[in-house]
């Protein structure tokens, strides 16, 4: 179980992510459509905890200088071990420094964050498909490259349980 400090995306943004979950689905690839309890959402997570306390981390999020709504462009996909495929985006100064800012003040709760989101480590992505091993590894990369450059605009944020998918809808885009 994990709770991941999201950025989500707008309607169109949203509706461009899951027609591509579809397309994968249709070619026999697991996607985030279908993954768990298949109530995920299109987004960037800034952090991933896999201990908190949930009223602190809502506090300190609150706490953080809110941040206006940005567009964020792809132009390459990610292969991660175990057949995990994102999407890669090219991020501005000002949301590197946003996340630095997030994990600092999670890790001041005595939350404890997953390695890869520890500050310095975080590899920016949107995920896509969950098991695209082999030959299923190029039908994602086919199907990514068809959609790019692509995008899209982050204009909320919210914390989300990945075990259940409950979703607590952050104040401001931190």
């Amino acid at each position: 179980m994990a709770l991941a400090v999201c950025l989500l995306f707008d309607a169109r943004s949203d509706l461009l992510m899951r027609e591509l979950w579809s397309r994968l689905e249709n070619e026999g690839v697991s996607t985030l459509a279908t993954h768990t309890h298949g109530r995920h959402y299109p987004h960037l997570s800034f952090a991933v905890l896999r201990s908190w306390d949930l009223e602190r981390t809502q506090e300190a999020l609150a706490a953080l200088p809110a941040a206006e709504p940005f567009k964020m462009s792809f132009h390459g996909t990610l292969a991660f071990p175990r057949g995990r495929v994102a999407l890669a985006p090219a991020i501005s100064a000002d949301v590197a420094l946003r996340q630095w800012r997030i994990v600092t003040a999670l890790e001041a709760t005595g939350a404890e964050l997953h390695r890869n989101y520890a500050a310095g480590q975080w590899v920016p992505h949107v995920s896509v498909a969950t098991r695209a091993q082999g030959a299923k590894l190029a039908i994602v990369v086919k199907a990514i490259a068809d959609v790019l450059p692509l995008t899209v605009r982050v204009d909320r944020a919210a914390l989300v349980d990945s075990a259940t998918g409950q979703t607590w809808r952050l104040p401001h885009i931190p």
